[in-house]
Order: structure tokens, then C-alpha cells, then sequence
């Protein structure tokens, strides 16, 4: 599974390219709303499928009192950002609640057996689930948390889940992966990081991406999202009206 993912290095292409919200895949049933940026479950694009190493980025909405039952993951490091509500967790080592400004790192490892349910009565959850493969496989599984409410408060991009040893963020077992999330201000601008491959996810608010010679983003709104391949340091400004929540993977 791992050896799927090994990196090899290439010279890239500068591209970008907008995926609008409307246009993701999208799993509904009686309590959960389900939004797939790639390929994910029982919607298949085979061209579609990762950008870089980021496999999975889903925008779940959960409704009160239901959730996922218990299930398995294997070799997978998933990264899970909280919007609104609230997400109880439970595996065989523990339980933990998820709110606003945690972030939290699942290392799958082996093998892990774990439930995720809204424990609000009444309140929806929402989320962004995003996963990476690891470096290794055949770890021991492990969850971590991270409170990064303060450091968002500071205003721009803060890595928030790193395989490259950045402060206050939660560890991820893959060295070539960054996981940056932005609070930011109306009209607050921010560079994105030069990447061989970037992914912008416009979680809340709106903004403009400032492509320079790359043609095709521009106004970005709500669960739109951008992949940028070899694309230098693009500039994001937040809507000066709504400000926006962001979150921008980078891979190998």
C-alpha cells in the first residue's frame, strides 16, 4: 500500500486548476453530507484520484447524535480540521472531543479500529477530513492533538499538522507533506508556499488567488478549491467583506 506512493523526483510543469464546489463528488444519506474534492468511496474518476500525495480532502457535515460507526484504517495518516461543532472520538486507547481550533493526527499504522460521532442532541458537525500516505508502513498506530487556536489568531498561514518538524504542529509520519490553516482577516493577503504540489481549500468566506502568469482562478468562494503544480508563491487575498478560512496542503 505504501509502495503505491514512493516519490520519484521529476521536473513539473507549472499548472493550476479550480475545482468548484459544486462540482465535487458528493455522498448523502439520512445524517451525513459528504463533499469529495478526489475520487473517494463509491465515486470513481480515474483522473481524479490524488494531487501529490494528498489523497482524500472530504467536507463531512454530520447531524446530532449519529456518526460513524466503528470502522478500520490501515496505512494512512488523516488529518481532521474542525469548522463547526463538535466530533468525539474513541478507539481502544481512549476517547477525545474535537472542537474548533484542535487539530487532531491519526496515524493508522498497521491497523486501527476507531468511531467518530457528533455528540451534540441537536447541532451539526462540520469538518475537513484530509489523508496522506506515510513514509513507512507498518507503524504503530497513534492519535495526536494540537490546540492552535492562539497561533491562528496571529493572522496568517500556520502549519498546523507537519512531516517536517514545525512547532505547535501535530506530527505527521511523512516527511513530504504540510498541512497550513489561515484564519484570515478580510483583505489580509497571504503567499502560498512554492510546492511541487499545492492544494488551497477555501473552507469558509471567499477571496481572490493572484496567479500571476497562471491563468484560471481568480475569485474563489466557499468549498471551491485550487491544485497548483510547480506554481511558485501565488498571493491568496481574503474577501474584505467575509474574510476567509483556509486550508493549503503541501506535498512532494
Amino acid at each position: 500500500m505504501v509502495d503505491e506512493y514512493i516519490v520519484r523526483t521529476a521536473i513539473l510543469d507549472p499548472a493550476i486548476s479550480v475545482v468548484r464546489a459544486g462540482a465535487r463528488l458528493r455522498s448523502e444519506t439520512s445524517w451525513l453530507d459528504s463533499w469529495h474534492c478526489f475520487s473517494y468511496g463509491r465515486h470513481y474518476e480515474p483522473d481524479n484520484t490524488h494531487h501529490g500525495l494528498l489523497l482524500v480532502c472530504n467536507d463531512d457535515r454530520v447531524r446530532g447524535s449519529t456518526g460513524f460507526s466503528e470502522h478500520r484504517h490501515e496505512e494512512m495518516e488523516i488529518v481532521t480540521w474542525m469548522v463547526d461543532g463538535e466530533l468525539e472520538h474513541r478507539d481502544a486507547s481512549g476517547a477525545h472531543v474535537l472542537r474548533p481550533g484542535v487539530v487532531r493526527r491519526l496515524s493508522a499504522g498497521w491497523g486501527i479500529r476507531h468511531a467518530e460521532m457528533n455528540p451534540a442532541g441537536w447541532a451539526p458537525a462540520r469538518y475537513v477530513e484530509m489523508w496522506v500516505p506515510p513514509d513507512t508502513g507498518g507503524l504503530e498506530p497513534g492519535v495526536e492533538l494540537a490546540d492552535v487556536s492562539g497561533t491562528l489568531a496571529g493572522g496568517g498561514l500556520v502549519p498546523v499538522a507537519s512531516g517536517a518538524g514545525h512547532d505547535g504542529a501535530v506530527t505527521l509520519r511523512q516527511a513530504q507533506a504540510i498541512l497550513w490553516a489561515g484564519r484570515l482577516a478580510g483583505g489580509e493577503s497571504v503567499p502560498l508556499p512554492d510546492g511541487p504540489h499545492v492544494h488551497l481549500f477555501v473552507v469558509l468566506g471567499g477571496g481572490v488567488l493572484d496567479t500571476g502568469g497562471l491563468a484560471g482562478a481568480g475569485g474563489l468562494l466557499e468549498g471551491d478549491s485550487v491544485r497548483l503544480v510547480a506554481a511558485g508563491c501565488p498571493t491568496f487575498t481574503a474577501d474584505a467583506a467575509t474574510g476567509a478560512e483556509s486550508l493549503v496542503c503541501e506535498t512532494a
